[in-house]
């Protein structure tokens, strides 16, 4: 299973149905059609105003603003870098510059990750009620129902899934640990680890 497999619009509709989220989805061109391939070429040449075939985290980041018009996107920094790393060198087929940038043969993955991590930061946010991008125990205790429901999995020992997710046992639940946890969860299930 991979993210594109997953239902991501009954996420969305879970954490909010005040917002249009087939418009929203409809931003992200990444089924491999010639229709989609040919909206995906349009938009990379406009995320790259100076043509020199890669993308900079801020020719990306001015792109979800003022090309894709999602301000929402815009304002969850953490979403869009976490999906810039993440997208950033897979396909390097240029020289060493590109591995610092997204070229490219890496955009339809760009797209991909940063419609996933959006969403993951849009359910992250629900939990984090007292909005410092980060939760701690109190807020996920209160918030397990609403994981639950949003991942459709069972957490039978709230206290030991929060230490498990705290990789850095800082005491708080940083988005990238939640957002590793969460992807683990929705792709391989409850108690299966990636290889």
């Amino acid at each position: 299973m991979t993210t594109t497999d997953i239902d991501w619009k009954s996420f969305l509709d879970k954490v909010s149905t005040e917002k249009d989220w087939d418009e929203f989805l409809a931003k992200f061109p990444v089924d491999m059609t010639e229709e989609e391939k040919a909206k995906r070429a349009e938009i990379f040449a406009a995320f790259d105003p100076n043509g020199n075939g890669y993308l900079s985290l801020a020719e990306i980041d001015k792109g979800c603003r003022d090309i894709l018009g999602l301000y929402e996107l815009f304002e969850a920094k953490k979403a869009i870098m976490r999906a810039y790393q993440a997208a950033k060198g897979v396909g390097n087929n240029s020289d060493e510059t590109g591995a610092d940038y997204v070229e490219k043969n890496e955009f339809r993955l760009l797209l991909v990750y940063l419609r996933d991590y959006f969403i993951l930061w849009k359910i992250f946010e629900k939990i984090d009620t007292g909005n410092d991008a980060r939760i701690n125990m109190d807020e996920f205790m209160t918030g397990v129902s609403k994981i639950e429901t949003f991942f459709g999995i069972e957490i039978a020992e709230p206290e030991a899934e929060f230490a498990k997710i705290d990789a850095n046992s800082g005491g708080q639940l940083l988005f990238d640990e939640f957002a590793d946890w969460a992807l683990k969860k929705i792709l391989l299930g409850e108690d299966k680890a990636l290889v």
